[in-house]
């Protein structure tokens, strides 16, 4: 075995300046640290070609003596701490000693400083961390450190540097952290010559947010909240602006950059039933919390840290970002494409060749026709007769059926507006969808019974038209007649209810505004929270037949292990050999053919880890539950449905979102629709 020698101080420096120096970003990280410690109220950093070759930080702190500031080279030299006590409180950025020996030991330095007060400054020159050259130097209070030639004199390090933009890149990223991090210090970044970033310095954290992020900083929601003596304060993302991945959370505590796989969960647990799967949300959050109450000495580079109270941690972060995202609408607008005018045919009042989308965020557009009968200039003579036969033999209404109905209708709901109906035969079998009895019970729910539909109704132009070889595919609901005599209605409500597009879109008119209701996702949320309200175990139903489940080996031995677990959630399970289980006994709500579909995504979660939480669990089981009972997009709905629809939509605030995280309600301005129609 060789001989045990002690590293030379050069050696021992260049191993730090690997923990704490990886490219120039850590550079700037480290040295802007350092400003702020100094109380620095402005700070310009500037580079060149990405950092390597020319790197500047000024900083209008308290400065440094000639002594202090050649000791500030040395490794191990702070002055934040003098015992092993202040270990256990740190309240500065920079507290190793570390950072300046090792920046030196891999660049070449010049440093100006100056105190308040002294009549001239210092200037140093740094060679490989040896002072090659000291001299006074005038120069304004504060400090000046340039970094020349990073890692000259280290190549195998060189070679693993990215290319100037990438490089440059990551500096800024390490200043717009630094400003998120530290509102109250103004901070310009110059990069090539070209000033990129210039923050305001006055303390406020949602004009620091706006600097960095510009205009997408509108869509953020502002959080604050205390908790057991932990303050949060910030910007969190709504969950209809979730992002595909995590790079833009950010977190600090007591100020500082942190990575933290706690705060990381608590921040997307506040978003659960709430947001899409595969999407994330973005923050900027600063936890505030007693300096004896985190542990930031666990990283070389101080970016992770340690809570002496996870939960308080957790607790703030969660219940401070639900509480935000609680107090917020989120209706999303509508985003109308916008094209130039173009010219007009004097033959239509269209502009030429100008297409229309077919729908929002379709690739597919038809053009606009430039002629009244260009319709029937492309059919040819055997469409046309097929065509003019069709409306020869289309069914007539009956007036006098329809104006009974029509006055039968408007003296019930006054609101609402008839027209002329088609009669054409409906199906008087189908499901239907209940309004419960309780007047405070405003949920919607599924119902397996069947009812005609009152001879009224059926003549309400408000109705669709139904044929009667309609698919078996599209569904009608009705309501049965106590349900809609019990059902409490505004008599004077601020909407109004529009009409329905596609029987899939609600649209109300409410002022200025339009709104369009996704009927399944509504009906999917009142379904979800009115089972979670629930804190009994979930009503079962034993099945006449047990129902044979195929399921992955690990799968199939994982939900065996856990039928404690499924027991509160409705389900019994024996196994039956070859990797199926039977299932005996299924919740009250779910369907029988979903359930294979149930199972398999419990044995997931339970795979993944998220079983470890039974409320987790419940949760996508009543994801499940609610989304199999909602009705559907394309069905036939009454009005008097929609109605309870819309009228659980926009009167409860806390109807957003699906409780997969799609929204449920989008708005349309008036003055969006004029501008696209020119009025505007």
């Amino acid at each position: 075995m060789p001989k045990i020698l002690q590293l030379s101080t050069h050696v021992a420096n260049l191993i730090a300046a690997g923990e704490v120096v990886e490219r120039p970003a850590s550079v700037v990280k480290e040295l802007l640290e350092n400003a702020v410690d100094a109380g620095a109220s402005k700070v310009t950093v500037e580079i060149r070609n990405g950092g390597m070759t020319f790197l500047r930080v000024t900083d209008n702190g308290c400065g440094m003596g000639a002594e202090d500031a050649k000791t500030a080279f040395l490794r191990h030299a702070t002055s934040k701490l003098r015992c092993a006590d202040d270990l256990s409180a740190i309240s500065t950025m920079g507290f190793r000693g570390e950072a300046l020996a090792a920046i030196a030991s891999v660049s070449q330095v010049d440093l100006m400083t100056k105190t308040a007060g002294a009549i001239c400054g210092v200037s140093l020159h740094l060679d490989a961390g040896n002072i090659t050259e000291e001299e006074e130097a005038g120069c304004p209070d504060g400090t000046t450190i340039i970094i020349r030639n990073l890692f000259f004199n280290t190549p195998a390090r060189m070679k693993f540097m990215k290319s100037d933009p990438v490089e440059g890149g990551k500096v800024a990223a390490a200043v717009q952290m630094q400003a998120l991090a530290h509102p109250e210090v103004a901070f310009t970044f110059i990069r090539d010559g070209k000033q990129t970033l210039q923050t305001p310095g006055n303390g406020d954290l949602g004009a620091a947010v706006y600097c960095v992020y510009g205009r997408d900083s509108a869509k953020f929601v502002e959080v604050s909240s205390r908790w057991e003596g932990y303050s949060l304060r910030g910007f969190v993302s709504k969950p209809t602006d979730a992002r595909p991945s995590r790079s833009l959370q950010t977190f600090f505590v007591n100020g500082r950059p942190v990575k933290s796989r706690l705060l990381i969960q608590a921040l997307e647990e506040a978003y659960r039933n709430q947001i899409m799967v595969g999407k994330f949300p973005a923050c900027v959050l600063h936890l505030s919390l007693p300096a004896n109450a985190v542990d930031v000495n666990v990283h070389p580079a101080k970016t992770e840290v340690k809570f002496l109270s996870e939960k308080s941690a957790f607790d703030c972060v969660h219940y401070g970002v639900l509480s935000a995202l609680n107090r917020t609408p989120d209706r999303p607008q509508i985003q109308l494409k916008t094209s130039g005018a173009a010219p007009l045919d004097p033959m239509v009042d269209t502009p030429k060749s100008r297409s229309v989308p077919v729908a929002q965020n379709s690739a597919v557009s038809r053009q606009v026709p430039t002629k009244k009968d260009d319709f029937f200039q492309t059919m040819t003579a055997e469409q046309y007769r097929q065509f003019a036969s069709a409306a020869v033999s289309a069914p007539k209404p009956n007036p006098t059926a329809a104006k009974a109905a029509a006055q039968a209708v408007q003296s019930e709901m006054p609101h609402a507006e008839v027209h002329e109906p088609v009669a054409i035969p409906r199906p008087t079998v189908r499901p239907v969808l209940v309004i419960p009895e309780d007047p405070e019970a405003d949920v919607l729910t599924r119902s397996s019974e069947a009812k005609s539909v009152p001879s009224a109704a059926e003549s309400c132009a408000k109705q669709e038209v139904i044929c009667q070889n309609q698919p078996e595919a599209q569904q009608t609901f009705s309501m049965p007649e106590a349900a809609q005599e019990e059902l409490p209605m505004p008599k004077a409500a601020p909407w109004r209810l529009v009409g329905e597009l596609y029987r899939s879109y609600v649209i109300v008119e409410q002022g200025d505004n339009a709104f369009l209701i996704d009927k399944h996702a509504a009906h999917e949320r009142i379904l979800f929270e009115k089972f979670r309200a629930n804190p009994q175990e979930i009503v079962s139903q034993t099945l006449l037949t047990p129902v044979p489940v195929r399921l992955r080996p690990d799968a199939a031995q994982q939900l065996l292990s856990r039928t404690d677990l499924l027991d509160q959630l409705g389900f019994e399970i024996d196994e039956f050999g070859e990797n199926t289980v039977l299932v005996r006994r299924i919740p009250m709500d779910l369907a029988e053919g979903d359930t294979a579909d149930a199972l398999m995504q419990m044995a997931d979660d339970l795979l993944s880890g998220r079983g470890a939480d039974t409320n987790t669990v419940r949760d996508e089981l009543l994801h499940t539950m609610a989304c199999k009972a909602a009705i559907k997009a394309g069905w036939v709905t009454d009005e008097k449905e929609l109605l309870a629809l819309v009228n659980q939509i926009m009167t409860r605030e806390d109807l957003k979102y699906c409780p997969h995280g799609r929204p449920i309600c989008t708005t349309l301005s008036k003055h969006q629709l004029e501008h696209q129609f020119k009025r505007s």
